[in-house]
């Protein structure tokens, strides 16, 4: 098992605590933390923009299968941007601060454990490291390396054994402003043709790019996650459109009710 930084690469928790068994260890950019944070980046991007342009496009359907007028249809979609972005942001500002405050409690949880069951908590340390394959000698100067720092051992633990990664206030204030922004952006997409144009053209507008942006969003996602880009592009328009239809059908029947 070779736990070396080859070219420069970032090593984990587990590898600097064999190197420093070792000997000592070089410091190294924690380049898998930025990747995990590009992740996120792009699902609040996807998560905002789809909410509000599926939304809206909603919203513009209802309002013409209902019958409402142009008037009616970019007051209530300019209202529905402008609210609908706020409360999308300030949803994922308070989601991203309980994720914190939760990994806050589990870390004072399990310091406490640490202060009072500590041959408990050292052989949690032994038994996540043993069914990694680490045996004899190498297993102990792991456990010892790791133990003999309380911080280093709190972190680990919160790592191996919880599977939770600490949520930074810088985060989630970039959380919160990426969503807000992703949703009033998605709002405008289908919107702003009815500003320009007459209805029929606007709607014909409307609709192909939402289908072109959602298209966009799904291959984006497939090209830097995982997965087929046309099948993923195609999902995506295919969940977008039908539950903006769900509006059209919805401000139909409330139209047919009131004819």
């Amino acid at each position: 098992m070779n736990h070396s930084d080859r070219g420069g690469a970032t090593l984990t928790r587990l590898g600097r605590a064999v190197r420093t068994a070792g000997g000592p260890a070089r410091p190294a950019e924690p380049q898998h933390r930025e990747e995990h944070r590009q992740a996120n980046w792009l699902r609040d991007v996807i998560l905002g923009g789809q909410d509000g342009l599926v939304n809206i496009l909603g919203i513009i359907l209802g309002v013409i299968a209902g019958g409402g007028s142009n008037a009616v249809l970019l007051a209530a979609g300019f209202a529905a941007a402008i609210t609908e972005s706020i409360s999308m942001g300030a949803v994922g500002y308070t989601s991203a601060v309980a994720e914190r405050d939760y990994y806050q409690a589990e870390q004072a949880r399990e310091a406490a454990e640490i202060d009072a069951t500590p041959e408990a908590e050292r052989q949690e340390i032994r038994d996540i490291y043993a069914t990694k394959g680490f045996t004899g000698d190498l297993l102990e100067r792991v456990v010892v390396t790791i133990t003999a720092n309380r911080e280093t051992w709190l972190a680990m633990m919160m790592d191996e054994e919880l599977h939770l990664q600490p949520v930074q206030t810088p985060d989630i204030m970039r959380s919160a402003v990426v969503i807000t922004i992703a949703t009033l952006i998605g709002h405008l997409i289908p919107l702003l043709p009815f500003v320009w144009l007459p209805r029929t053209p606007a709607l014909i507008t409307a609709i192909v790019l939402s289908a072109l942006v959602l298209f966009g969003v799904g291959v984006y996602s497939s090209v830097t996650l995982v997965g087929d880009w046309r099948k993923n592009g195609l999902k995506m328009v295919a969940i977008g459109l039908g539950a903006a239809a769900a509006g059209f059908l919805i401000g139909r029947l409330f139209h047919t009710a009131g004819a």
